[in-house]
């Protein structure tokens, strides 16, 4: 039996997951993801498990596995990258790790948010190249952060909102009420709503048809000058053209992002060198304490498939294959 691992925090990290995935017996293919289609189909055919990334595992790649491939399990929450319908179709079961990530996301919006506020980088490069530039910040006391999907994740950072003394606003399609009145979270009637209203705005919804480019120049014009835009959702929120548009008209003052649409960026990917824009190489689950949570969902999930019982999580309604160990 042979498991394609790609994650790379996953290889990276020590902990227990590694011997739990050596107990399978299984011959582990090892590769740097997240892998395009077209790797994905060069090592399609001959594995029986994906213990996967963000990698394309599209309908060409689920074709080119059968009828070897039994499971895909996911390291992580979201599964945009995996056509989950296809293998619904295919008898498939796909698994995730919800519940594992949303404690150390939340705590990277803040360290965007802040360092874009408190003109960090800028001001510590100056330092470490010989200079002595002091800039003038903002605080974030006071002033309101919307939050796009309230979410695991979404739900975090307005608890940390609070502890900072700054004013909520959210909006999700599947509002908890409960938890916003414990959280002082004002409820938006709508995206626009919100956006006009924020002085920040931090994206955590799923990536989907719906939400693709939502954060484009129509809905840029929407917002104040002022406004500083956190993603650590998915690159394909935004229109990259737009928000880097923005940033250099200043109808925007700040850009943080830990995920972009092309990862990684290619050497003239516009945002690597935008204007008030600062980002990270989708890191923000990257932690030991988190990465541990998350190998270790993943890999018991994938375990319990493999030997014919039910993930820990499934994003999917596919019983378990016949037990392969």
């Amino acid at each position: 039996m042979k498991i394609l691992l790609t994650t790379t925090s996953y290889q990276d990290c020590p902990g227990d997951h590694h011997a739990l995935l050596e107990s399978t017996g299984a011959e582990i293919i090892r590769e740097r993801g997240p892998l395009p289609e077209s790797r994905m189909l060069e090592l399609a055919g001959d594995i029986d498990a994906f213990l996967c990334g963000d990698d394309e595992i599209t309908q060409a790649v689920i074709d080119k596995s059968l009828p070897k491939l039994k499971v895909i399990a996911k390291y992580g929450i979201g599964v945009d990258k995996i056509d989950v319908a296809y293998a619904t179709e295919k008898n498939i079961p796909v698994s995730f790790c919800p519940g594992v990530n949303h404690t150390t996301v939340a705590e990277h919006v803040f360290m965007l948010m802040l360092s874009l506020n408190k003109n960090l980088i800028e001001q510590t490069n100056t330092i470490t190249s010989g200079g002595w530039k002091r800039m003038t910040g903002h605080e974030i006391m006071g002033k309101t952060i919307g939050i796009i999907g309230l979410g695991r994740i979404g739900k975090e950072v307005a608890i940390r909102a609070n502890a900072f003394g700054m004013n909520c606003l959210g909006y999700d399609v599947y509002w908890d009420e409960s938890f916003a009145s414990e959280h002082n979270v004002k409820r938006a009637s709508n995206v626009d709503d919100l956006l006009k209203a924020c002085d920040i705005v931090s994206l955590h919804t799923n990536l989907t048809d719906e939400t693709n480019e939502m954060i484009n120049s129509n809905s840029i014009a929407l917002m104040k000058d002022s406004a500083i835009l956190i993603n650590c959702g998915r690159g394909e929120l935004i229109n990259t053209a737009d928000v880097v548009a923005a940033l250099e008209n200043e109808t925007i003052a700040g850009y943080g992002a830990d995920v972009l649409d092309e990862e990684p960026p290619s050497e003239d990917h516009p945002l690597r060198t935008a204007k008030n824009c600062l980002l990270t190489p989708h890191v923000g689950s990257r932690t030991f304490e988190s990465v541990q949570r998350q190998a270790g969902m993943a890999t018991q999930n994938l375990v319990n498939l493999l030997k014919g019982e039910k993930a820990v999580a499934q994003v999917n309604d596919v019983e378990p294959p016949a037990a392969l160990i």
